[in-house]
């Protein structure tokens, strides 16, 4: 970090360009002893002369200043480390006001206010002092507020969602959780501060809504990243089965095939594909036929989930869900073709084609397009 020095920054400036005291004096229309004294630091160059000094050098006003808004991450994590450790050894009003003289000169660069805001709760947590707890929590909000609202980082922005949410918790604010979160559709680990917010105002069944989400999210979630790992687990036998195996009792525990059928379904074609590559046909056939029965059965048109006794509050939340089937396509026709494509035009299956067993489920398929 630096502090603002405009003259030592005329002086490299004014000799990398290769001009003299003189030269730049007579462009911005002033006495070579002024610009002497601002290389001396004697004196400063009035403020409308700025912008020109800027523009002669072919700088940014802050780079004329010497002045750095934003730090690299490395930076910032020296600095949290060092102001960390002078939170334990000294007096607490000493290093907020440090801290707050940084915010200051450093106030656009948002990885740095976020850190700070985690290092004002981290420290204002174990506070003894209600009063100062509650103030340094609420200062810590603002950080994460002017992230959220100001970041064009994405990322940072939920981030600061999240922490800002967290410091509503802290200062017992469940309201405020509920206001931030209860009409956005945040990640699952959101939704354990939402659920807290609502224990905390006594309103269960919203409580149980969105830990209900959270769990069908991580379940469907899961079963998006198995085809793939199924299939570069091939050239290991066992392990392709004790996932194959896994994934099959999920399946069945939470009645995935009846409560979303479009998120098992390419597990299955993964699984076939799988077994066909290492030369297990009837198995990839077994699971082929298991594809064919939920293809071509009662899960048209095809509803983003259908409740059980699980997940008996699913049906109320599907709308608020932003994974999995709000991608598909929305023509029945078209969802239909793409499952029967998966099978009937994937290479994999080749060795297959002439079995009775493939001629049965390739007929469903087909027929099923009608």
């Amino acid at each position: 970090m630096k502090d603002i020095s405009i003259s030592k920054v005329i002086v490299r400036k004014r000799n990398e360009k290769g001009v003299t005291q003189d030269d730049l004096a007579s462009f911005l229309g002033v006495s070579k002893a002024s610009v002497s004294k601002w290389e001396t630091e004697q004196n400063y160059p009035d403020i409308l002369l700025l912008p020109r000094l800027a523009s002669y050098f072919n700088i940014s006003m802050d780079e004329l200043m010497g002045y750095e808004p934003q730090m690299t991450d490395g930076q910032i994590s020296k600095l949290y480390i060092e102001l960390s450790n002078e939170f334990a050894t000294k007096p607490y009003a000493e290093v907020l006001g440090r801290c707050s003289e940084i915010v200051r000169k450093y106030y656009s660069c948002f990885p740095l206010l976020l850190k700070m805001g985690l290092l004002y709760i981290n420290y204002g947590v174990v506070l003894q002092d209600g009063e100062q707890r509650a103030s340094i929590i609420s200062e810590a909000k603002k950080l994460f507020v002017r992230v959220k609202e100001l970041s064009d980082d994405i990322e940072l922005k939920q981030v600061a969602l999240n922490k800002e949410a967290m410091c509503e918790l802290f200062l017992g604010n469940a309201d405020g959780i509920i206001d931030l979160l209860k009409d956005i559709k945040p990640p699952p680990h959101y939704k354990m501060l939402l659920a807290q917010a609502y224990i905390m105002t006594g309103k269960i069944d919203g409580a149980k809504m969105e830990l209900q989400e959270s769990i069908f999210h991580s379940i469907t979630e899961f079963f998006e990243t198995l085809p793939p790992y199924l299939l570069i687990s091939v050239d290991d036998a066992e392990r392709f089965e004790e996932i194959y195996n896994r994934a099959i009792m999920l399946i069945e525990t939470f009645n995935l095939k009846g409560v979303v059928p479009w998120a098992v379904l390419p597990f299955y074609t993964g699984a076939a594909q799988g077994f066909a590559v290492v030369n297990k046909l009837e198995k990839a056939l077994d699971v082929l036929e298991e594809y064919t029965e939920l293809a071509t059965g009662d899960i048209y048109p095809l509803k983003m989930v259908k409740a059980d006794a699980f997940f008996d509050l699913i049906e109320n939340i599907a709308e608020n869900l932003s994974f999995g089937a709000t991608d598909l396509p929305r023509d029945e026709k078209v969802i239909k073709q793409s499952m029967a494509d998966g099978v009937l035009q994937n290479p994999a299956f080749q060795a297959l084609t002439d079995n009775p067993r493939y001629k049965i489920l390739e007929a469903k398929l087909k027929n099923n397009l009608k």
